[in-house]
């Protein structure tokens, strides 16, 4: 079995960052007795393959060197094949980019990732199973429905070179179509689906996405649970004035808004819809989230 670190280098993340941010933050880590091994990806979709073949052959220990959806790739290469095998360990490097999972734990990103393996600091860690129409996938972060996911289809779709400048786009035009809907739901110990409209539900294992906006503020990654959060139909200017409320946690004090920590989930949706899933933007006919509790151990 490999003892060293398999690092998943996504060279293009953070415009290229990460590829010249690589060579020093490798020496750091091999100076202080890291052992690591280095595959770069060169297309979408490649992190998972080189996770799934890695493991195949022995290879335990991970490094997602990128942002959340490298560290998503990944996480769908171990599983579910690490279900019946020995769980494996991920650990992350930010490098140029950032990772919302850390955020967790720390808000000093790549220095704090480096300090973690350096002296091999690890946790368990949950990780979320969606079954939807087409397969399953598998996350640490967050699932998000309506408002957020269809800020971030926007701008994956439309406006992903645009930069910061994208993402205000993104929100404004979300803003001006306003479309709150249902997302026909069940959390467990529920007798009836949930049918109301809303602005955006997430499902979520750790606190923050975006960065630093705090979705699930009571959120614990080794709970074995599902934190759902919801927030109903509010009005335009009242989403303008609550902005600042996401990025603190205290959303979830509103009127509107509902929270539940829950071990699963069933979907009743009449047809596909586009979700946020760890930074990746999706389109899912989903059926069923669970847990798969302390199935990871987490560098943090």
């Amino acid at each position: 079995m490999e003892k060293s670190y398999l690092a998943i280098v996504n060279p293009v993340a953070g415009g290229g960052k990460s590829r010249k941010l690589l060579g020093p933050a490798l020496a750091r880590l091999r100076d202080g007795g890291v052992e690591v091994n280095v595959a770069q990806t060169q297309a979408p979709g490649d992190a998972t393959r080189i996770a799934r073949e890695a493991y195949g052959r022995g290879q335990r220990q991970f490094i997602a060197v990128g942002g959340d959806g490298t560290s998503y790739e990944v996480i769908n290469g171990l599983f579910p094949e690490a279900l019946v095998h020995e769980r494996p360990t991920l650990a992350f490097l930010p490098l140029g980019t950032g990772n919302s999972f850390l955020r967790d734990f720390s808000e000093r990103g790549v220095e704090h990732a480096m300090e973690s393996l350096l002296a091999s600091r690890s946790q368990p860690c949950d990780v979320l199973r969606l079954k939807h129409r087409a397969g399953v996938i598998h996350y640490i972060n967050l699932l998000s429905m309506g408002f957020t996911a269809d800020v971030a289809t926007l701008r994956a779709r439309g406006f992903s070179g645009w930069g910061e400048l994208g993402y205000v786009i993104s929100i404004l035009l979300t803003l001006a179509r306003f479309n709150r809907r249902p997302f026909p739901m069940r959390l467990e110990g529920d007798r009836d689906f949930d049918r109301r409209r809303c602005l955006f539900l997430t499902f979520n294992n750790s606190k923050f996405t975006g960065g630093t906006m705090m979705i699930a503020p009571h959120a614990e990654v080794d709970s074995g649970l599902v934190e759902y959060v919801r927030w109903g139909p509010i009005g335009r200017l009242g989403l303008i004035r609550n902005l600042p409320t996401l990025y603190d946690g205290t959303h979830v004090n509103h009127p509107l808004a509902e929270h539940r920590a829950v071990p699963r989930v069933e979907f009743d949706l009449e047809e596909p819809v586009d979700v946020m899933v760890d930074g990746e933007v999706l389109t899912l006919h989903c059926e069923e989230l669970d847990v798969l509790p302390g199935a990871l151990n987490v560098v943090v």
